[in-house]
């Protein structure tokens, strides 16, 4: 037996269709006036019923007031995409071997972030699963996955998903994630999603059928802004808290990275994301494991991870896109659009030390004052997760070039060496660790012809304002976008020009071992942090450790605490006397102290 039940506040007739069973069944009201029952404000607009022969694999769709057939709108299960019939998941199914998995708590722990349809050929969770080895002998301790929840066609980033209970089709479905988290986890690996709730995409998109899902009232860049603080808020605002907690209940999740959290517009006595960590803490102490909220916010705003008790958000941690900018800007030298405030070796330096380059002074690619400081003392570096290459920096340039495309060999081991031995938490994205040359471009399969056309002509509108000439844009529709953008794993074994993969691969695994084994390197007080500077070349001390870096065309000689010797070098690095090391162009080294 399975009983059904739907969220239709407006509806007047609710019928349920099961077309494998040649069945369809109306629906009753939670809460029924009519036999004196009163609704509360948890059951007021819901619409249940038990069918005896429905269970695990059952099709079924809702019709309203005598409509179209339509997707369950927490239906965890759409084998054939968006717009068609949903099918039953009882989570139970699964039998978990993950019982020796104690948690992780995702503060300091290094993340790799993976989009399943371009990790593997394959595209499938299963056949990611045969990857994680990889990623245990890298030292990667958090995955953190792509959105998968059900988007529309077979393949694209996931950011337009509209079923957000779903486990996309043709990633495996909520079968194959369960799989998969359990493997990871029996590999001692975490799992980290990303959960996007501050919009959704139009196609395939019936909730506003179902209720008000949707305000006016508000607005996002993406459009219309999801209903969290206007009338009939309090189903939608159930719909993402439930949500949240079942991926850490039904699939055993670790953590959520919440997506553009600044674009959640609510001015509800209790934000939504209070509402998110608070029920979140609940669950965590329910299962008596550590449950991670990493929220992307642009706000530059440290309240995102203060306690509610002090006013914050409760989250864990933020994102913090300032240390990317300023690391990126500072080894490619761009300094255009967004990268226009970073560039220089202080600001880098600022950043290491203080969190953000904006925090409360002059932004000028906002053109106004942005962001608030980090209290030095009440903060610490783990809250913040870092990167020098993630699915957004890369996938929204235009053609979606890699660093490694463009940057030295000596440049990227400079930004691997500057972020793994930060005060920060530290996440890869996929390919990186061996200097992947495969682009990551935008793509999609949108089968209403009159959206893809939109994207495409909106895609190279986007960049032919800043130069790019429309037929180097990638479109996004066709099948070599995606295909051109799955890691090639062959190449971790080659030799690119001056890029030795195998050689950049044992780079980035001697740094994270020597990160994860070292206290003065997992130390997260900002005052543990101290950085000297030149024009193109830096010394960032981190207790006995000195980072010591040079992009410079000319060696430099460099000021390091008396004593050091070499742990990691890449490039040409020497003792001159004690005090001082000489540091050739493209070169890095991570010195200590002895003793």
């Amino acid at each position: 037996m399975h009983e059904f039940t739907v969220w239709a506040p407006t509806a007047n007739r609710v019928m349920l269709h099961l077309p494998g069973l040649d069945r369809r069944e109306p629906m009753h009201p939670v809460a029924d006036p009519a036999l004196g029952q009163e609704p509360t404000p948890e059951t007021a607009g819901w619409w249940r019923v038990a069918v005896n022969e429905a269970g695990h694999g059952t099709d079924y769709a809702f019709t309203l007031d005598g409509g179209d057939p339509r997707p369950d709108p927490r239906s965890a299960w759409q084998p054939e995409g968006v717009h068609r019939y949903s099918r039953v998941f009882e989570a139970a199914q699964h039998t978990w071997a993950d019982s020796a998995w104690a948690g992780l708590d995702c503060r300091g722990a290094v993340f790799y972030e993976l989009h399943i349809g371009t990790f593997t050929p394959e595209g499938t969770l299963d056949a990611a699963i045969e990857r994680l080895d990889h990623l245990v002998e890298l030292g990667v301790q958090m995955i953190e996955l792509l959105p998968v929840a059900e988007f529309p066609g077979i393949r694209g980033w996931g950011y337009d998903g509209v079923g957000l209970y779903a486990v996309h089709h043709s990633y495996g479905g909520p079968e194959a994630l369960q799989r998969f988290v359990d493997a990871a986890h029996q590999k001692g690996l975490g799992v980290c999603l990303d959960a996007v709730y501050n919009h959704l995409g139009p196609d395939g998109n019936y909730l506003r059928e179902f209720g008000p899902y949707f305000t006016d009232a508000h607005s996002t860049p993406w459009g219309e802004a999801v209903n969290l603080d206007d009338e009939g808020s309090i189903g939608v605002r159930s719909w993402i808290v439930d949500n949240a907690l079942r991926w850490f209940r039904d699939f055993h999740l670790d953590c959520l990275r919440l997506d553009a959290v600044h674009a959640l517009v609510d001015s509800s006595p209790q934000h939504i994301l209070t509402e998110i960590s608070e029920r979140v803490a609940e669950l965590s102490a329910e299962l008596g494991r550590p449950l991670g909220l990493v929220a992307e916010s642009d706000l530059n705003d440290p309240a995102m991870v203060d306690p509610v008790a002090e006013g914050g958000r409760g989250l864990t941690g933020q994102w913090d896109d300032d240390v990317h900018h300023a690391i990126h800007s500072f080894v490619t030298g761009e300094t255009q659009g967004y990268y226009c405030d970073f560039g220089t070796s202080s600001v880098l330096a600022r950043v290491l030390k203080e969190a953000f380059r904006h925090a409360g002074d002059y932004s000028t690619f906002r053109g106004e004052h942005w962001g608030k400081p980090i209290d030095p003392v009440r903060h610490r570096g783990h809250q913040f997760v870092i990167c020098t290459q993630n699915h957004d920096q890369v996938g929204n340039r235009a053609t979606g070039d890699r660093p490694s495309a463009t940057v030295s060999p000596g440049r990227l081991a400079a930004s691997a060496a500057i972020m793994l031995t930060s005060v920060y938490t530290p996440m890869l994205f996929m390919g990186e660790e061996w200097g992947a040359l495969t682009p990551w471009q935008f793509f999609t399969a949108y089968e209403n012809p009159e959206l893809a056309e939109a994207v495409r002509k909106g895609r190279r509108a986007e960049f032919g304002s800043h130069g790019w000439a429309a037929e180097e844009v990638p479109d996004p529709q066709a099948l070599s976008t995606r295909d051109n953008s799955v890691l090639d794993w062959s190449e971790k074994d080659r030799v690119d020009g001056e890029l030795d993969h195998a050689a950049l691969l044992r780079w980035y695994k001697d740094l994270i071992a020597l990160r994860s084994s070292s206290p003065d390197l997992l130390n997260d007080a900002f005052d543990s942090v101290s950085v000297e500077t030149g024009d193109a070349w830096l010394a960032i001390r981190r207790g006995s450790f000195t980072t010591v870096l040079n992009i410079g065309e000319s060696a430099v000689s460099v000021p390091v605490a008396d004593g050091s010797v070499e742990r990691l070098v890449w490039g040409a690095v020497a003792r001159e006397n004690e005090g001082r090391w000489s540091v050739q162009p493209d070169s890095v080294a991570v010195l200590q102290v002895q003793g």
